[in-house]
């Protein structure tokens, strides 16, 4: 039986002082108990840099009265994050694929001076796990010159890259507390058409990479009588839990890990990290791994469905800002564009509904003044809207616009062929 002795929480962040760079463990794994620790000592720190993905709950040190104290430095905006990183000015963007963040801290790129972490409880030999999000926290761990962990009753103890022994912590806080809960969203009429059309384009043996959300819970309500699928994927949430206990998802055809989930990390209900736990077919991997193009390619017919906030007519892709205003990041997108296109059979697809709520068009012309091409319009294959789907690759400038506002609402195909025209110099011709 391994023995060891739990802190408070103010004693175990008492080891960060002033110009230290501070790692946050991401999604639903966020320390809270740490993270309040560590913001309650602002007054006594100056210039701390504060580092992670995205992260749920509160970020408080990223209020603007803590501007002398912490600098976060985001490799992925969330929804905590937006108005610091937009206009407060406490906050700023890293732009990186998710697939290269555990490269840069190994690396010592960017020198990890304390990680603070979630883990399960130790098993009897000293184990914890990672639980819920492994993907750039194994690499924050091992180059770490402090770790300390809030050791959750509540936490899965996962299988796979997350295991980490105790003795690897320099302190650790004990807390009973539930993961931060996102149950399936409700989708709008576009958004259950839009997960039709990519059911339809899962074959089946396909294996799967997709996110949270909407249009990835209605095109996975639809795969019910699929057959042999499998999951390899940066994140996971509840709309594969179904699908595993009908058997659906069973990686049956997968080359790499076969039989099993292959994921970065979890972020859905109770539901699925109480699936997780102790459950052998999770295998929770490093995102240098799992986000690896040459570990995508390998299995077959990969299908990987990514978002977008607006596509323009020749195939350009924003999905990490609004104009300037950063609102999440690049996360693995481009690694598994390019991992679904070069996977035999695969399909990369790029989904969103055809206009904002607002009426907005979200295929446009050009992209905003200011707005980051997260994919361009060489690795973009499918673009799929409630109005059908553009395969565009193969295809040149012309036949792309004709592609893609057949695919707009059709309150704005009008003015897209207009302006398309201008811009282009459109002659039927052409196509």
């Amino acid at each position: 039986m391994i023995m060891y002795t739990p802190v408070s929480p103010q004693e175990a962040l008492k080891i960060v002082k002033s110009n230290d760079r501070i790692y946050i463990h991401t999604a639903a794994a966020a320390p809270q108990e740490l993270i309040n620790a560590l913001t309650a000592r602002a007054d006594e720190l100056r210039a701390v840099e504060i580092v992670h993905l995205h992260i749920e709950g509160k970020a408080p040190y990223a209020n603007k009265k803590y501007s002398e104290s912490f600098h976060v430095n985001s490799l992925f905006v969330g929804p905590n994050l937006r108005k610091p990183t937009q206009s407060q000015g406490n906050a700023s963007y890293v732009p990186i694929f998710l697939s290269e963040v555990p490269l840069m801290f190994r690396r010592k790129i960017m020198k990890i001076d304390v990680a603070l972490i979630s883990v399960s409880p130790p098993d009897r030999h000293g184990f914890c796990s990672l639980g819920v999000s492994v993907e750039a926290t194994r690499a924050a761990v091992d180059s770490a010159k402090y770790v300390i962990a809030q050791i959750n009753k509540q936490m899965p103890r996962s299988h796979g890259d997350g295991v980490i022994h105790i003795s690897k912590l320099d302190s650790f806080v004990e807390v009973d507390t539930p993961l931060p809960s996102h149950g399936k969203a409700i989708p709008t009429e576009a958004e259950v058409q839009i997960g039709k059309y990519i059911a339809e384009m899962i074959e089946d043996g396909s294996t799967l990479q997709m996110g949270i959300g909407a249009i990835p819970d209605a095109a996975l309500s639809q795969l019910k009588h699929h057959r042999n699928l499998g999951i390899h994927s940066e994140m996971i949430s509840d709309g594969i839990v179904d699908l595993v206990q009908r058997g659906v998802i069973n990686g049956k055809n997968k080359k790499t890990h076969q039989g099993k989930i292959t994921c970065g990390f979890a972020l859905g209900s109770k539901k699925l990290y109480d699936f997780i736990d102790d459950n052998p077919m999770f295998f929770m991997a490093d995102a240098e791994w799992v986000n690896d193009v040459s570990n995508i390619r390998q299995n077959p017919k990969v299908v990987a469905i990514n978002s977008a906030i607006e596509v323009d007519i020749t195939g350009q892709v924003c999905a990490d800002s609004i104009g300037t205003k950063m609102y999440s990041g690049v996360g693995g997108q481009m690694d598994y564009i390019r991992g679904a296109a070069l996977s035999e059979g695969g399909k990369p697809i790029i989904a969103l509904p055809s206009q904002t709520h607002k009426g907005i068009s979200r295929i446009v012309p050009t992209l905003q003044e200011g707005a980051g091409v997260v994919t361009t319009r060489a690795h973009v294959h499918y673009v799929v809207t409630e109005w059908g789907v553009a395969n565009l690759f193969g295809k040149n400038i012309y036949q792309r616009i004709k592609a893609l506002i057949n695919i707009a609402h059709p309150n704005h195909r009008k003015s897209l062929w207009e302006t398309a025209e201008k811009l282009y110099n459109l002659k039927e011709s052409v196509f």
